[in-house]
């Protein structure tokens, strides 16, 4: 038992250790101080704050609420206590802490920063922006709350915004790791790999043992390509932390990439063991599930899309419930696209199906695709996205329709054509080719505006060994680069992309091509829908729906499939195409 009359002197040495960063050992002496004087206000907040240090949350719980109870309206006790109640996920007690801090002092600045962690980890985004904000305006140059802004603006969809916040966080603390390590997560989901490396690789530089950044660095070089560089980043972080589960997902991801599937999905297995809620890990598995054709199980997976990052942001929120595949005779339901325009083309299929179980359906899309739909045979009402959407009782995201149907391989609506071209848009464009004096072919080689996808876009000199054989040629793309547009094989291309104003515009150009031979984009998947013959350019790895080692489709059954068989491999892709395109039977209608 300490001595009581060497109380104050003991007291003063203990919080000299305690803010020299000597925890345990002012822990130690604060025990003993303890059984002196059990009722000390002061020393039972001591305690419980130097037990927060040490990751004892429900001892630090216990002391902090002693305090109060003995000394009531202690701002530094509720803010604290609001620490230890947080960090064990008892988030509603926490919140009401940090409101009890912020009511008895308005300008506590700690208090409305962790009030605003709180508020995120509870969903409520909003509100933490406004408490962050409330931080920053009593304490401008508070760098943990420029930091925890810009992960709200992050999870609201605003990067611009939040890659401003983390930017106001190092030139406030330029050796601030977190900052920039949150700052390369922005710009890999952004799609700016080199920029997300150089973030990464400054946080490494500062702190070479952050697994954080280690980890970030995973994804960054996996988009850049380099996947062995990707997987070494990702041991590392792994060899540092090995519970880091955000780092096992993204380990799957490569493997993924190295088509090393087996061990990618043990990855993903081992993410979600550590972190069960993970929506990005479930979100990966279920694409790999996908791919491997188990749909059942890949289709359930996938619905944790929707709490993804992105998801999040693009989700509508929808008061009325999912509709999940029951009867709809009387209701209204409402189903709205989501992803890109391929997605949308792809799945649509199921609209017939749904009408057939009754009710009305409300088709929500984007105007480009909506002319389109508008072929689908039955009656549904079509609603642009942005327009006011009519009364409805149920609703379903497009990409949600294969799990309502139970999807697996052998139950794929597979029939087709399920899309048609306008007659009307088909004349003119007849009118405007004229007589075909040899078979024409529709060619997509780069997705228009993402510039630097190597993984499904490549230049228009890569198709030389096309161009060279004796067939008219037609660009399908809206949209051409001005360096493909430039280069001499142009001349061998008759340009269509300011004739495309929608997409049944680009059905009618695809109905009359012979052929149309594509990368993974919105064309191949029209062509296939319409029953046209298309030949499918696929990178390595594929999407999930042109699953694993076979060269046909079960969604689309006049697809050929030319897979890449090394990552990156464009030319030897082309090389395929001319030989099989030489030896072609255009007379027969078929594929050869």
């Amino acid at each position: 038992m300490a001595n009581p009359s060497s109380f104050p002197n003991d007291l003063q040495r203990a919080m000299a250790l305690h803010q020299a960063g000597d925890i345990e050992r002012a822990v130690a002496i604060y025990r003993q101080l303890l059984e002196t004087a059990p009722s000390h206000p002061q020393l039972l907040f001591l305690l419980g704050s130097a037990q927060i240090q040490m990751g004892h949350a429900e001892a630090a719980v216990q002391h902090l609420t002693e305090t109060l109870r003995l000394l009531p309206g202690q701002p530094r006790a509720l803010c604290n206590l609001g620490v230890a109640l947080h960090s064990l996920s008892r988030y509603d007690e926490a919140l009401a802490a940090y409101d009890g801090a912020v009511g008895l002092t308005p300008g506590y600045a700690t208090a409305y920063n962790n009030r605003g962690t709180t508020l995120s980890a509870l969903g409520r985004t909003d509100d933490a922006l406004i408490s962050f904000d409330r931080a920053i305006a009593l304490a401008p140059n508070y760098v943990e709350a420029h930091n925890n802004r810009g992960n709200i603006l992050r999870l609201n969809g605003r990067p611009e915004e939040a890659l401003a916040a983390f930017d106001r966080a190092q030139a406030l603390n330029p050796t601030y790791v977190a900052a920039l390590v949150n700052r390369g997560t922005v710009l890999n989901e952004l799609a700016r790999p080199a920029e997300a490396l150089a973030c990464f690789d400054r946080a490494v530089g500062l702190d070479p043992n952050n697994a954080d950044a280690h980890c970030g660095r995973g994804p960054a070089l996996l988009n850049l390509n380099r996947l062995d560089e990707a997987l070494t980043s990702l041991d590392r972080a792994l060899a540092l932390q090995p519970d880091h589960a955000i780092a096992h997902c993204n380990r799957g991801n490569v493997l993924h990439n190295l088509m090393r599937l087996d061990e990618a999905l043990e990855e993903f297995n081992r993410a979600i063991a550590l972190a069960p809620d993970m929506a990005d890990a479930q979100t990966n598995k279920g694409l790999l599930k996908l791919t491997r054709g188990e749909l059942a199980e890949g289709f359930r997976l996938y619905e944790w899309r929707r709490k993804t990052p992105r998801g999040l942001r693009e989700d509508r929120h929808f008061s009325q419930p999912q509709w999940t595949g029951e009867p709809l005779a009387g209701k209204t339901l409402l189903v709205h696209t989501e992803q890109g325009f391929g997605d949308a083309v792809q799945v649509c299929r199921y609209l017939p199906k749904i009408a057939a179980l009754g009710g009305k359906v409300v088709v929500e899309a984007r105007p480009r695709l909506l002319p389109l739909l508008a072929s689908l045979k039955g009656d549904y009402a079509f609603v642009a996205w942005g327009t006011p959407l009519p009364g409805f009782d149920l609703h379903c995201p497009v990409m949600s329709l294969p799990l309502a149907f139970a999807t697996t391989l052998a139950t794929i609506p597979g029939e087709v054509p399920y899309l048609f071209a306008d007659p009307d848009r088909r004349a003119r464009v007849a009118q405007r080719l004229g007589p075909a004096a040899r078979p024409r072919i529709g060619l997509v080689w780069s997705r228009g505006k993402e510039a630097d996808d190597h993984q499904r876009s490549f230049s228009l000199a890569a198709l030389a060994p096309l161009l060279a054989l004796p067939f008219e040629f037609h660009s399908l793309q809206k949209d051409t680069f001005p360096a493909d547009a430039a280069h001499p094989l142009a001349a061998r291309l008759q340009l269509h992309g300011e004739e495309q104003n929608d997409f049944a515009d680009a059905a009618a150009l695809i109905d009359a091509m012979d052929l149309v031979i594509s990368i993974d984009t919105a064309v191949a998947h029209i062509a296939g829908a319409m029953a046209k013959l298309v030949w499918i350019l696929l990178p390595q790895p594929a999407d999930w729906r042109f699953l694993l080692d076979r060269s046909d489709s079960p969604w689309y059954p006049t697809a050929r499939l030319f897979r890449q068989r090394a990552a990156g491999d464009w030319d030897g892709v082309i090389a395929e195409v001319a030989e099989c395109l030489q030896h072609h039977d255009f007379t027969a209608g078929r594929i050869a």
